[in-house]
């Protein structure tokens, strides 16, 4: 499972990350007249968040009123709707051509959530000084997220983050055997990289301390760390940690950001890949509701070559997690998905998005707060621009009824009197 992960702004480094590519749908069946109509019945869990009782669902009861807003709506939208977002949305474009995101140059409108990543800011080579490669992309990286709130858009971090003896590598592919073995354990408290590891969570609250909007609030953001931890090819997989070793370390990053560093406009997104089949695997390495906002899934395999039979699974395993939120009133999230298109290469499925991905994510009253695509880059897309072969099927799901892009966002940051 490989996936490409490179930054169009560095021509000479290139950073491999997994890339799952769908590639498969039924063949149509054919009726002889147009079926009715039906609307789907609006969830019915019994329970309907109010504001006054938020935050005391919530990791952080200190958090500032914008994230207690924003998890009431994600949670409330979540009951009919998904915001559509993708990861680098205003920096990586397909064939660099920059300008508006390619979401909006196919839709009219950009994505209603803007994916991040720590991976240059908590670089061991960024030195904070103005002419450095790695403090140039914070602050454009950080510019990216102040613009998406500013909009109403949501916005999330991923952390890609070095292994701690080099600082080099995130996948253990290209670490060492001692390094692989090793790695996790030394960031946990009394190990060997344990302050090390705090210097970085130093660096993620400086950033989140700093982001301020327009209106002079803090930006608040989902911070998904250690994501797709089931896999092995990152070196906090499965391989080279216990589940309590996990839980140790998940329940640590929270409290030091949250207790020590104080950091109040974060929201906490538990993310593996998609190898659970049942609520017991999925929470193997759960580390308790006291410290996850977000109950996401990464799932691009179901969707790769897979038929109906995928999309039936990712929905499944998307209902697990939708039953799970509702049950400990979190939000369920698709936190990565998508078809990765290298035209020439390989070519898009029929009605992918409109059908395949629809269906994946809503069928069986799925409670799924926002789904995001991975980023577009020179050669690759994953979401069309015009003149594909798959635009109009790209523009078809984005105008489905239960689809939220930017121009139709409820206001996120103000939670209703």
């Amino acid at each position: 499972m490989v996936k490409l992960f490179s930054n169009h702004k560095l021509l000479t480094l290139v950073f491999l990350v997994l890339v799952f590519e769908s590639c498969s749908k039924e063949d149509d069946i054919f009726i002889e007249e147009e079926p009715p109509i039906v609307e789907e019945p609006s969830p019915d869990d019994g329970f309907i968040l109010t504001p006054a009782e938020t935050s005391s669902y919530m990791v952080n009861p200190n958090a500032t009123a914008e994230t207690v807003a924003l998890f009431y709506h994600l949670k409330t939208l979540s009951r009919t709707k998904f915001i559509i977002g993708q990861q680098d949305a205003f920096s990586s474009f397909y064939k660099d051509n920059a300008g508006d995101s390619d979401i909006k140059k196919t839709t009219g409108s950009d994505p209603g959530l803007l994916g991040s990543d720590f991976l240059f800011i908590t670089d061991d080579l960024n030195d904070g000084t103005a002419s450095n490669w790695f403090f140039q992309q914070e602050n454009e990286i950080k510019a990216d997220a102040v613009e998406a709130y500013n909009k109403g858009m949501v916005n999330i971090f991923s952390w890609h983050l070095r292994e701690p003896f080099e600082g080099k590598h995130f996948y253990a592919s290209e670490m060492t055997d001692y390094q692989k073995a090793n790695a996790f354990s030394s960031i946990l408290p009394n190990g060997v990289n344990h302050d090390y590891y705090k210097k970085k969570l130093e660096k993620v609250a400086e950033v989140a301390q700093s982001m301020i909007g327009a209106d002079g609030k803090l930006v608040p953001f989902v911070f998904r760390p250690f994501h797709e931890f089931d896999g092995n090819w990152f070196w906090w997989g499965r391989e080279y940690c216990s589940p309590q070793e996990y839980i140790t370390l998940w329940q640590f990053t929270v409290k030091y950001l949250r207790d020590t560093l104080k950091v109040n406009n974060m929201l906490f997104a538990f993310s593996p890949d998609n190898s659970f089949t049942t609520q017991a695997q999925y929470l193997e390495r759960y580390p308790g509701d006291a410290y996850v906002d977000i109950l996401g899934m990464d799932n691009y395999g179901d969707l790769k070559n897979q038929g109906q039979t995928g999309v039936d699974n990712s929905n499944k395993k998307l209902k697990i997690i939708s039953d799970l939120a509702i049950e400990r009133v979190k939000i369920a999230a698709f936190t990565e998905t998508g078809y990765f298109i290298t035209p020439g290469v390989n070519s898009p499925i029929s009605k992918f998005y409109s059908e395949n991905l629809y269906q994946a994510i809503t069928k069986n009253n799925n409670q799924i707060g926002f789904m995001m695509f991975w980023y577009n880059s020179q050669d690759t897309y994953c979401t069309p621009v015009p003149g594909m072969p798959d635009t109009a099927d790209f523009l078809a799901f984005s105008q489905k009824p239960k689809a939220v892009l930017q121009n139709n966002m409820p206001d996120m940051y103000k939670l209703p009197i």
